[in-house]
């Protein structure tokens, strides 16, 4: 294509040169020369994002217009803009990469052919180019004759927002998508992360609306073609726990569940680098090779990666082609789940290392989506602090949440699925006391889910909470599942149950009433 007809095609009006769905040499040499990268030790490159290391949702918008405006779930995840906003945004993105040279990629969204979406990256950072190529997947150079992209994404990072009051937004920062025109621009972020969850976030609109689920979640598969699911936030081992070298990864992030089974929406993994250690996550160490792209992290003088440190942000990632996890599915897909696993990190060392739930227990858990944590050690707080995210994901969901939870419900029933929730947080006390689950007691209750041992434990209904609780489990310590007996102080224990049980009650106040089909309410902890 000339460089006219690109003008043409990226609505431009002059355009530098533009490099088209590089090689991973061709990315290497351009970030070199462009002085973007720092190269390891290990040969992957790293790169800083700036002021902005993660994600900015208070900044995502959506073009209020027909018909999408009819199936958004308005509010705080998802915040209406004008028209008249975005076309004056766009026009400002534009200008930024107007006359630029640019990185162009053409790729896919989704590994079922049968509903992948074509997706295009506009950016004039060359490391930006190497993340979408990193995360999306890459077709041959014969799918690309007389391709046609579903969906464009410009990312004008360098451009911000001179009058979000103007606008109605809340910074210079904006994230935008225009359902109805098949575009999304970005503005005022490095973030390389926007990118990729600005997709999933579409993803999620489009597919359910097909009544196919779109998940927060990563996947793999055993030598049996046993396809197991892992549900779970930032920080709560999904990654981690996928990826298994007893099984194929399928992938460690996004999913979707159609007719068909389960399929990728990737080509990569995302993993966050904090406190990396090679001996409990040896394979995600090992794909920190050439062509991965590290973010944020700090690098030595001698160009190796210091793993521990969180001076520039908590939120240190990685980003790689699938492939560089030796064992991992080639087909990006798997066979209708046979398992289905919460992951929750519970800093209050309330929940057991692994439940049992009913459809209607794992109804309620996906709705509540829970995680704990402790926020602001360095500032003397050491409360947990609860994080109800629905469907393990809500800041990525486009639609109404039960939109997802129906879909999930239909699917456990038609394929008869087990759901378990993995407490990967404290045991035997709660922040400052507990101590975290080792690697080794999760494992073996994944283990023992993956390969059919718990249903031969008999079960004992947890107080309060009702979920059903191994007695014993080969290769975890029996001590350790009852969470009661781990607690030293008993009393502490029966009131901080219920103080979580109480959480989770009032946060799925959201989904009583009004005759909703999805209240769930007692399949919930009851006090």
């Amino acid at each position: 294509m000339s460089l006219r007809d690109w003008a043409k095609e990226l609505s431009l009006e002059s355009i530098g040169k533009v490099f088209y769905n590089l090689s991973y040499e061709e990315i290497f040499e351009h970030e070199l020369r462009n002085g973007e990268v720092t190269v390891t030790k290990s040969g992957a490159v790293s790169v800083d994002t700036g002021k902005f290391t993660g994600r900015s949702p208070k900044d995502k918008y959506f073009v209020k217009a027909d018909p999408s405006q009819k199936y958004i779930a308005w509010g705080k995840v998802n915040q209406p803009t004008t028209k008249e906003a975005f076309d004056e945004l766009f026009a400002l993105a534009r200008k930024q990469l107007a006359g630029k040279n640019l990185y162009v990629f053409d790729g896919y969204t989704g590994a079922n052919t049968k509903t992948r979406k074509k997706v295009r990256f506009v950016s004039e950072l060359a490391w930006q180019h190497h993340f979408v190529t990193n995360m999306f997947i890459r077709p041959e150079k014969k799918e690309l004759e007389g391709y046609i992209p579903d969906f464009t994404l410009f990312n004008a990072c360098k451009a911000v927002d001179g009058d979000p009051q103007k606008h109605g937004h809340n910074s210079e920062v904006f994230v935008i998508f225009n359902i109805e025109e098949n575009i999304a621009i970005i503005g005022g972020t490095y973030y390389g992360g926007e990118m990729k969850k600005g997709i999933f976030t579409m993803m999620n609109y489009w597919l359910p609306l097909q009544g196919i689920l779109s998940m927060h979640c990563s996947a793999n598969v055993g030598k049996n073609g046993d396809t197991a699911l892992f549900f779970g936030l930032s920080g709560t081992g999904k990654t981690t726990l996928s990826t298994d070298p007893d099984r194929k990864l399928i992938g460690d992030d996004e999913h979707g569940w159609d007719d068909d089974g389960i399929f990728n929406f990737e080509g990569g993994c995302y993993a966050k680098t904090i406190h990396l250690d090679p001996k409990s996550e040896p394979e995600i160490y090992a794909a920190i090779r050439r062509d991965a792209l590290l973010e944020n992290v700090v690098v030595r003088a001698d160009k190796t990666v210091d793993y521990d440190s969180d001076a520039k942000t908590e939120n240190t990632r990685v980003s790689y082609p699938i492939f560089h996890i030796q064992n991992y599915e080639k087909s990006l897909k798997g066979g209708h789940p046979n398992n289905i696993i919460f992951l929750s990190y519970d800093a209050f060392g309330i929940l057991p290392p692994v439940a049992k739930l009913t459809k209607e227990q794992a109804m309620y858990y996906f709705l509540s989506g829970y995680t704990a944590k402790v926020a602001g050690t360095e500032r003397g707080v050491t409360e947990p602090t609860a994080t109800f995210s629905a469907c393990f994901g809500e800041v990525f969901m486009t639609l109404h949440p039960t939109e997802y939870a129906k879909l999930l419900g239909k699917k456990i029933d038609a394929h008869r699925a087990n759901v378990y929730l993995v407490n990967t947080g404290l045991s035997g006390g709660a922040y400052g006391t507990g101590k975290r689950m080792s690697i080794k007691t999760t494992r073996g209750c994944i283990n023992a889910i993956l390969n059919g041992a718990i249903e031969k434990s008999g079960f004992r209904e947890m107080p309060i909470f009702g979920i059903l609780v191994p007695e014993t489990l080969e290769g975890v310590d029996s001590a350790i599942l009852d969470p009661k007996s781990t607690w030293s102080d008993k009393a502490a224990y029966e009131a901080t149950a219920r103080k979580l049980a109480s959480l989770f009650i009032e946060n799925f106040k959201r989904y009583q009433g009004g005759g909703n089909e999805f209240d769930f309410t007692k399949a919930g902890p009851q006090l």
